[in-house]
């Protein structure tokens, strides 16, 4: 799918804040209010915008503990990858999953309540997921950024 510049405005604008409106929109990148809800609507269906959703204040539900997880296999074998994918993909406290280069498999991002819950996320991961070697964590001290936003770059 082509973008231009338009479009790029927009997916930078609406990474930032998903709840603008389309008359907020259409002031900064100087369409129609309609023009905008049309380039929007094309964005999602062409799966651009893959899904829009709320950033939560860890601070306001509990405060949450953040962990960063190394995880090494023991094989390679792509039946084997397919099945630790589809668990990591499945359980709701791994916010991220990255496939890797370098010493580990994968890379981990994990919010859990405290590390007991954290204990028995990690028991589960190794009685379900045989093919795990071994996993090293990093707890989180505290946060000094987050988010999800990937510059679109604007053509020059």
């Amino acid at each position: 799918m082509e973008l231009d510049n338009f479009d790029r405005q927009l997916l930078n604008l609406v990474q930032e804040d998903a709840d603008q409106t389309s008359e907020r929109l259409a002031e900064q990148i100087h369409l129609s209010p309609s023009a905008i809800q049309r380039r929007l609507k094309r964005l999602r269906k062409e799966g651009v915008i893959a899904r829009e959703c709320a950033v939560l204040e860890p601070k306001k539900i509990g405060r949450p503990t953040f962990f960063i997880v190394s995880l090494q296999v023991e094989r390679e074998r792509p039946e084997l990858l397919a099945e630790l994918r589809r668990w990591l993909s499945r359980e709701p406290h791994i916010q991220q999953a990255f496939y890797v280069t370098g010493e580990a498999d994968f890379v981990l991002v994990v919010t859990v309540p405290d590390t007991d819950a954290y204990d028995e996320l990690m028991s589960r991961l190794v009685r379900e997921n045989s093919n795990l070697k071994r996993f090293t964590t990093s707890v989180a001290l505290g946060v000094v950024k987050r988010g999800l936003t990937i510059p679109v770059p604007l053509e020059d």
